[in-house]
Parts: structure tokens; sequence; C-alpha cells
């Protein structure tokens, strides 16, 4: 028995397959030779026929089967979309991209390996239908491919499986991460509020300490200049109650050389002894006056 290079799973379905196009071609042999005989059984009734009717009758027969022939090819192109389609969605559900190779469809070593297997498929088929029954075997499970594959989808099954536990853990801490932020946020919030507070209260601070130095500067200046006056004032009363010592010295200069002069003369000299002694108790007046 020829092999087409595949397990034994896809190989029995290729025979599905095989005997079903098998059963189609029958049929469409069966409906162009039923053409045939329709058009022996209607127009051969004659011996003897023109060309023309015999050129009439090929025209009618080759309409009849091009149009069976035709109707056939395009049921076959559409039944085998459908196979293909059915396929390539199996294939999708594993998340597989199939391909194919029109060329290899015009190959002919394959396509005489294909005739050689059905010619080996067909006889052994009816080796069987003319002994006894053999009941159809259930295809293994997990065999070759759809073991690999099933392989293939549990690990990457265990891989989502990781992927989402990681997952989980990264939105965790995330979210921590972002309440933590949050948080800070907040706290740099009131730290700057704190600080504003504190900066307005220094500055109010600062305000009223400059406004009360300025105060004490200018009541430090205003002292000054009192002081100032006041002392100037005293230097110029100083200056006069100098003036006037030296005036009354002159007077006592000159009073004791008059009483030298009159110092016989006892009434003129009590008297200038009265003068000298109010002058002298203006000098110490003067003098009490000088030392405040």
């Amino acid at each position: 028995q020829a092999e087409l290079g595949v397990n034994e799973h896809h190989q029995n379905e290729v025979v599905s397959y095989m005997r079903f196009a098998r059963f189609k071609r029958g049929m469409c042999l069966k409906t162009v030779d039923s053409c045939f005989q329709d058009l022996k059984d209607s127009r051969l009734v004659e011996e003897t026929f023109t060309v023309d009717e015999v050129i009439d009758m090929l025209d009618g027969l080759q309409s009849v089967v091009h149009s069976e022939v035709e109707s056939e090819l395009i049921n076959t192109t559409y039944t085998n979309v459908l196979l293909l389609r059915q396929l390539f969605s199996q294939a999708e559900k594993w998340y597989l991209k199939l391909q194919t190779d029109v060329s290899d469809l015009e190959n002919r070593e394959l396509l005489n390996q294909v005739a050689e297997f059905e010619k080996s498929e067909y006889t052994s088929s009816n080796e069987k239908s003319s002994g006894d029954p053999i009941k159809p075997k259930l295809a293994p499970l997990n065999e070759g491919g759809s073991e690999l594959l099933n392989k293939t989808v549990a690990h990457l099954q265990e891989e989502n499986e990781k992927l989402k536990t990681r997952l989980r853990t990264i939105e965790t801490q995330a979210t921590a991460a972002l309440d933590e932020k949050s948080k800070l946020e907040k706290s740099l919030r009131d730290l700057q509020m704190i600080q504003g507070d504190q900066k307005n209260n220094a500055n109010q601070d600062i305000t009223e300490l400059e406004n009360k130095v300025a105060a004490l500067k200018s009541q430090f200046e205003k002292t000054l200049n009192d002081t100032t006056a006041n002392q100037k004032f005293l230097e110029e009363d100083l200056m006069t109650t100098k003036h006037d010592l030296l005036k009354v010295q002159d007077q006592l200069s000159t009073a004791e050389k008059e009483l030298e002069k009159k110092f016989q003369q006892t009434a003129a000299y009590r008297n200038m002894k009265e003068i000298l002694t109010r002058k002298n108790e203006q000098i110490k007046d003067l003098r009490r006056r000088l030392s405040k």
C-alpha cells in the first residue's frame, strides 16, 4: 500500500475524501453516459441521417455534456474550498497558520503517487468488502503532532497563568506605589502650606521688627537732636557765665584796688566789705550753678 507521508489519522481522512470524490466522479460519469443514452433513445431512430442532422445532434450533445461537466467541476471546486475551510478553521482554533503550495497540485510525480494510493486503497477496500467486515479503529489520542500541540498548549497555558500572576503582583505593587505617591504628595502639600505660613509669620515678624527699629531709630535721632540742642544751650550758657565771672573778677580786682586806696576810710571800708561779701556770695552761687 502506497503511503502519502502523513500519520494514520490524516491518511484515513484522505481516504474518506477520496471515497467521496470517487462517488462524485462516478455520478458525473453516469450523468454523461445518460446524456449519450438519451441521445440514442430520442434521436437515433432512423437508419440514415444527413450531415446537418448529425451535426445538429452532436451540437446538442456537446451543449448538454459541457453544461454537466462544467457544473460538476464548479461543484468540485466549491467542495474543495469547503474542505480547506474546515482545515483552516480547526488550525485557527489552535492558533496555527497553514500554508499551501499550488505548484505541487500539478506535480506529475505526486499525482501518480496519489493515483497509486487510490488504486491500492480501492483494491484493499474491495478485498475487505469481500471478506469479513473489519470495524474501524479509533484514532489514538495524543499521537504525533497532536501530542506536541497539546504539550505546546499546556506550556502556553502555564506561561499565561504565570503572566497573570505576575500581572496581578505588578498591579498590586503599582497600586501601593500610587498610594505612597498620593501620601507623599499630600505630605508635601502640607509641608509647603506650613512653610508658607511660617514664611508669612516670619515676614510679619520681620516687618514688625523693622518698624520697631525704625521707631527706635527715629526716637534716638530725636533724642540725639534734643541732646545736641541742650548741649549747645549749656555751652552758650557756660560761655555767658564765664564772661560774667571774668567781669566779676575784674570788678573784684578793681574793688580791691579801691579798697587799698580807701583802706583808711572806715565807712568806705565797711561798705566795700559788704560789697565784697555780696560778691563772694554771688561767686559761690555762680560756682554752684557751674558745678550743676
